[in-house]
């Protein structure tokens, strides 16, 4: 499948900014009144997403979307696909690390949507430590989830936000509407002409029932319970368009936002009819997730885990939050300095004048 290693990425430049506090960006923070995840202002911006399959995303589309960064003999390499849950950690797959030498140098870029090309809304953030799942031995075993933490938060903007993930109320398998993104392989070349691992690529898939996919003309039973598969039954879109680690995010049925349903795990061959992509279910290990962001609030994982840290690394000084769509006690958010919804306002009111000089002038 597209779980390509070898995008290069530039050495850090002026271009991507370690540490921005301009007018336009906010630390995401968190709120015992309401909770907010999930949000994609540039979404509203370009109107309703024209992905089918294989496409170049549109700038902030995908705002939670993270690009795990390597040093290489030539700069730094994009080896993987993640997805911002807080401020400060960020979730992608296990097999990422493995064979794979932690060291102060790696890092994330966060905010961008061409790995070729840095911009004011791109933000880069050393990564302080790596947990990956206890219980993880092999793709093909299951438990392919990590966490990653970042030496500093970074801060919202139109590009970006932090997603969500679902929890046992959410019954993902309804959930119809679903999209892989990442810098992964493709292999026709981009509308653009550019790069197709430069370019961050979508495409639309499908949850398929996991009965299927283990049938003896599919998967043949390697699929667990903590696995989701997406895809079609013909091939043809897969996460050749993706990355491992990546989010599987699917659309809420009740409001316009979306889930991270799964972390981009494995499959046989790329876009192959009756071998779809298989993911890892994140609402099966969301209460792991509360766990490792302390969180959690009885029983759960082994606290001897796995981690990958280039020193000794204390507990976080503050509890994080992990996110809901709605408001909870329990819950933060990832908010806009008030300049920003002051401009956001002032157009939406310019545009519906305009809107009612011309109906005006039609009557």
């Amino acid at each position: 499948m597209g779980h390509s290693i070898g995008s290069l990425v530039p050495a850090a430049s002026n271009g991507w900014d370690d540490a921005r506090s301009s007018s336009l960006t906010i630390k995401c923070w968190a709120s015992a009144s309401r909770g907010t995840c999930g949000y994609r202002p540039m979404a509203d911006y370009y109107g309703t997403s024209r992905v089918v399959g294989g496409v170049n995303a549109h700038e902030g589309a995908w705002p939670w979307m993270v690009s795990i960064n390597i040093p290489r003999p030539t700069g730094y390499a994009h080896i993987c696909g993640g997805s911002l849950i807080t401020s400060q950690w960020v979730l992608t797959a296990a097999h990422c690390f493995i064979g794979q030498n932690f060291s102060t140098e790696w890092f994330v870029l966060v905010g961008l949507t061409d790995l070729s090309v840095a911009t004011s809304e791109t933000q880069k953030r050393w990564i302080r430590q790596v947990i990956v799942h206890e219980y993880y031995y092999n793709v093909s075993s299951g438990f392919d989830i990590a966490l990653m933490e970042l030496d500093q938060p970074v801060q919202c903007g139109y590009h970006v936000q932090l997603a969500c993930v679902p929890d046992a109320t959410v019954r993902v398998s309804q959930l119809s509407e679903c999209i892989v993104s990442g810098w992964g392989a493709r292999e026709a070349r981009s509308e653009s002409g550019a790069s197709s691992r430069s370019v961050l690529q979508e495409a639309r898939v499908r949850l398929m029932d996991i009965s299927l996919c283990n049938s003896s003309q599919w998967y043949q039973g390697a699929l667990q319970r903590h696995n989701l598969c997406a895809g079609y039954p013909q091939g043809g879109i897969d996460t050749c368009q993706g990355d491992s680690g990546g989010p599987l995010m699917c659309r809420d049925k009740r409001s316009n936002f979306f889930w991270v349903v799964g972390v981009t795990s494995w499959g046989h061959g790329c876009a192959r009819a009756k071998k779809p992509g298989i993911y890892t279910s994140t609402q099966h290990f969301h209460d792991w997730i509360l766990y490792q962001l302390g969180m959690y609030r009885s029983g759960g994982a082994s606290a001897s885990l796995p981690r990958w840290s280039p020193q000794h690394v204390s507990p976080p000084s503050t509890q994080e939050t992990m996110l809901t769509p709605t408001g909870s006690s329990t819950t933060g958010f990832c908010s806009f300095p008030l300049r920003v919804l002051v401009e956001f306002t002032s157009r939406v009111q310019e545009l519906l004048q305009d809107l009612l000089g011309k109906m005006s002038s039609r009557v």
